[in-house]
């Protein structure tokens, strides 16, 4: 991973000093200097990565040194460093561009996780835009799918990574998150983007039916083949094969299907000769498959086969960075399609919208917002254009409040993981960091926050 160059901005000497000293050491190309107005001045002239910035300095300070880089270079990342840890100042300090905020006394290793954190996203922005590049390159844009967040900028990215492979994939994820467009990506960046790709949704046929769709049949094979017919892997061969919903598959469809992974060959429903077909495999669903292999349902040999890189697409419940861009591009759209000038939605309908929680994701937010398009009278969408009100997210609220719950009982189970790994370590902190497959700086990290040293 690339290092990065940071600026300390610190008016304190012995503080800006170690803290040039310890990045240094740590492998960073590091510059410092003592006040807000000389900063200025090396962002102009210089570039950097990240600033990591005092809050309190004399002359300009940290806020109005945040607001002019972000004026100069929107994409530096910042730091923020105070002995003045209010919660205020925090959030002013994240509305205003900063990337991240530490109290003093820094604590070092902290400080690393959070420079590391930066330093894995910008390597994904650089990738993902890499990627959007190569797309352009073929004359593709990623329009379809739309998105500001970390969680879809790390999907993309992993589905960027795998697309040259012919390994298999299995796209996993809730309704309505975009599995088959993370499928068509994958198939476009590849080197099959030629050839087919070729859909079929499992759960929408009977088993028999199904069967003859994957892998055809001969004349005379069952009641009604009238005609030989050509099954879904033969007219894939060279591209790619989406089977969505895979947990559908029956009993007798898992088995023919392992069989073709393993010898990438099969035969016909009622023929003898055996068909060989060059056909990479991008699998998805909605369902727990390990669910289904306890229950003895899916085969846990086939899941091993599809689970050779797996991407996670999260509800849009947990990213709500990506409502407000979706909310406008299928505003734009649907306004276009039916012929109306539209000026966007109120403050109350975009607020509602923003605070829904999509149990459709996606797809639920377009036929939403397809639906306000269609029937309202005005120019811009109201709260009486939508199919629920302010009074509908009364479960919502409950959901957060639960969620929080959890997130509270998650971090005693890891104070307690982390505690438990101590003790039979008998304090060393190698070997407990090893039994947790953690990082030493990640456990001592976790020490400090749990007051455990």
């Amino acid at each position: 991973m690339k290092k990065l160059s940071i600026l300390v901005v610190e008016d304190g000497q012995s503080q800006r000093e170690m803290l040039y000293e310890f990045l240094s050491g740590e492998g960073f190309d590091v510059s410092d200097v003592d006040r807000g107005d000389k900063a200025l001045e090396r962002v102009k002239r210089d570039y950097f990565d990240l600033l990591l910035l005092d809050f309190k300095m004399p002359g300009l300070d940290g806020m109005q040194v945040l607001e002019q880089v972000k004026h100069i270079n929107p994409e530096i990342d910042v730091i923020m460093m105070t002995a003045y840890g209010t919660v205020e100042t925090a959030v002013k300090a994240i509305k205003t561009g900063a990337s991240d905020y530490i109290t003093k006394p820094i604590e070092l290793e902290e400080l690393l996780i959070l420079i590391e954190k930066i330093s894995e996203r910008r390597t994904l922005l650089r990738e993902n835009e890499a990627l959007r590049e190569e797309l352009r390159g073929k004359g593709i844009t990623t329009d379809q799918i739309i998105y500001e967040s970390t969680a879809m900028d790390e999907v993309i990215n992993l589905a960027g990574r795998v697309a040259n492979s012919n390994a298999t994939i299995l796209i996993q994820g809730e309704s309505g998150t975009g599995k088959e467009l993370v499928a068509q990506l994958i198939h476009t960046l590849s080197p099959r983007s030629q050839k087919p790709m070729i859909t079929v949704n499992c759960a929408a046929l009977p088993e028999n039916l199904l069967e003859s769709e994957l892998f055809g049949h001969e004349k005379g094979a069952f009641t009604g083949a009238s005609q030989r017919r050509i099954g879904r892997f033969e007219e894939a061969d060279g591209g790619t094969l989406f089977l969505d919903e895979i947990g559908d598959l029956s009993p007798s469809v898992q088995v023919k299907f392992l069989r073709f992974l393993q010898e990438r060959e099969f035969q016909r429903i009622g023929g003898n000769p055996t068909i060989r077909t060059d056909v990479r495999i991008v699998t998805a669903t909605n369902r727990e498959l390990d669910a289904k292999i306890r229950e003895g349902t899916f085969r846990e040999d086939l899941f091993y086969r599809l689970n050779v890189v797996t991407i996670e697409i999260p509800p849009l419940r947990e990213r709500k960075e990506d409502i407000p861009p979706l909310i406008d591009h299928f505003l734009n759209r649907f306004a276009s399609e039916n012929g109306k000038k539209l000026q966007g939605t109120d403050s109350e309908t975009r607020d509602l919208l923003l605070k829904y929680d999509y149990p459709g994701n996606v797809r639920e937010l377009e036929n939403i917002i397809e639906r306000a398009v269609v029937i309202t009278r005005g120019e811009v969408i109201s709260s009486r254009d939508l199919p629920f009100s302010g009074s509908s997210l009364g479960d919502a609220k409950s959901e957060m409040t639960a969620t929080r719950s959890l997130k509270m009982s998650l971090e005693h189970l890891e104070h307690q993981m982390v505690k438990d790994a101590m003790t039979q370590t008998k304090n060393h902190q190698t070997r407990a960091a090893r039994l947790l497959g953690i990082s030493e700086r990640t456990l001592r990290y976790k020490l400090k926050k749990y007051g455990l040293k």
